[in-house]
């Protein structure tokens, strides 16, 4: 009996505690149940020892399918909507630079991180280009990936609250648009993998994410296909997703993890702050919710804002530009605050 346990495959424990996970946090009413809870219950049996592990294949196609729904909400309203959005990309990027300066700071005072250890761990987004800096300019790794780790996990738990304060009120909903074809959904897939797998050769991040987006937009914009894909196929990859996050906490020392909880509670709720505050001000400019441009603004998370923007229906197109586009501007920024740091 034991040994035919040991060789049971992590991934099927680590869905079945994140499909349990949803079903709590969904019964429990918590905002964004379908990530929010796997991300709880998986992360919460990483660490209690259990092997959790989402494989590399899955995590493409929970990719794709996010990204093609994503791109199932590009109309021409919302094309129309995108012509403010200059206005909320400069906020954005203020909001992303004052995070920069400030939070790491505050973790050179509390916690005593070195100059350039601060400055990665609290850096909000590309945590590839981030670990590879903190390699190059010899930060403390371990400390900067679990500072990440907390990081991407609160946010998980703690966005889908906030907004929840503001009202979710979002109009990119699914309703009426009706289910895809077998043929339409298969299209903007494949066509989305292709698209993926060019855009991971010219090193573009979340390339499957973002491919999938465009193909869809793309497909959906100029009515080449119609309809969203079945609601059991983007409930299981939100699930994934959750649980994805939640398999980052394994092999973790527990004094490291406690340090880095703490550091990564006070990073994110600082970025909380500033995103908010620069997600008001745009939402005042532009006229679009608040709880949505927050989503847009929230610092980090491609993937899981981009996921919660589509369960509750805050403007997924808008929120996933706005990602993309914090990405773009860290991948410039990171570079020069890297440089500023080098001595430190």
């Amino acid at each position: 009996m034991t040994a035919s346990k040991s060789k049971l495959p992590p991934v099927i424990p680590t869905v079945v505690i994140a499909a349990a996970g949803a079903a709590i946090f969904h019964f429990i009413g918590f905002p964004a149940a379908a990530v929010t809870g796997p991300a709880t219950a998986v992360a919460a049996a990483t660490i209690f020892g259990v092997r959790t592990a989402i494989p590399p294949r899955l995590c493409d196609v929970i990719f794709l399918v996010i990204g093609a729904q994503i791109g199932s909400t590009v109309t021409p309203d919302v094309i129309a909507a995108a012509l403010t959005w200059p206005v909320s990309l400069l906020i954005l990027t203020l909001t992303l630079i004052a995070i920069m300066v400030l939070v790491p700071i505050s973790l050179r005072l509390l916690f005593g991180h070195t100059r350039v250890t601060a400055f990665l761990s609290a850096a909000p987004g590309h945590l590839t280009f981030v670990l590879g800096l903190a390699a190059d300019l010899k930060a403390e790794l371990p400390q900067v990936v679990l500072i990440q780790t907390v990081r991407v996990f609160l946010l998980t738990l703690i966005v889908p609250v906030l907004i929840s304060f503001w009202g979710v009120s979002g109009t990119a909903t699914f309703a009426g648009q009706g289910t895809s074809s077998t043929y339409d959904l298969f299209l903007v897939l494949v066509l989305a993998l292709l698209a993926g797998l060019g855009l991971k050769r010219m090193s573009v991040p979340a390339p499957l994410l973002i491919g999938a987006m465009a193909v869809s937009a793309l497909s959906h914009g100029s009515g080449v296909v119609a309809g969203v894909a079945p609601s059991w196929l983007t409930m299981a990859a939100f699930i994934c997703m959750g649980a994805l996050i939640g398999t980052r906490f394994g092999g973790v020392d527990k004094s490291l993890l406690r340090s880095a909880f703490f550091a990564g509670l006070l990073s994110t709720v600082a970025g909380c702050i500033i995103a908010a505050a620069g997600a008001y001000l745009a939402a005042l400019l532009i006229g679009m919710p608040p709880a949505a441009l927050f989503l847009a603004f929230a610092p980090g998370g491609v993937e899981v804002m981009a996921a919660l923007a589509i369960e509750t229906g805050l403007e997924p197109a808008l929120v996933a530009a706005h990602h993309v586009f914090r990405l773009v501007v860290l991948g410039a920024l990171l570079p020069l605050f890297a440089i500023r740091y080098r001595n430190g």
